[in-house]
């Protein structure tokens, strides 16, 4: 690509909205605090997740107990699935 092109690609990641990029396309999309639309890149992304999982523990949200107690957040089965280095299976008894 061509400088202009880099410039133009940047300048649109920065504001989207600007350029008639749908809301629905944004990352963040009515957030919790402002409840603006916005594309958030980087730094500012990890920043942004840190927050809102540590909004959910606070507030002792199921999904922020389960994020606090590392278990599976978002609905799946974990009887079989995700042990992660506990006993897997059944063992068999010792003798005849």
């Amino acid at each position: 690509l061509s400088p202009e092109e880099i410039e133009r690609v940047v300048a649109i990641i920065q504001d989207p909205r600007k350029y008639k990029i749908p809301d629905w396309f944004l990352n963040r999309q009515k957030d919790v605090f402002d409840g603006a639309f916005t594309q958030i890149t980087s730094n500012g992304l990890d920043m942004k997740f840190r927050d809102d999982i540590e909004r959910l523990r606070k507030i002792r949200n199921h999904r922020g107990l389960r994020h606090t107690w590392g278990v599976r957040v978002r609905g799946q089965h974990t009887k079989t699935t995700g042990r992660c280095g506990r006993t897997v299976g059944v063992s068999k008894k010792k003798g005849g």
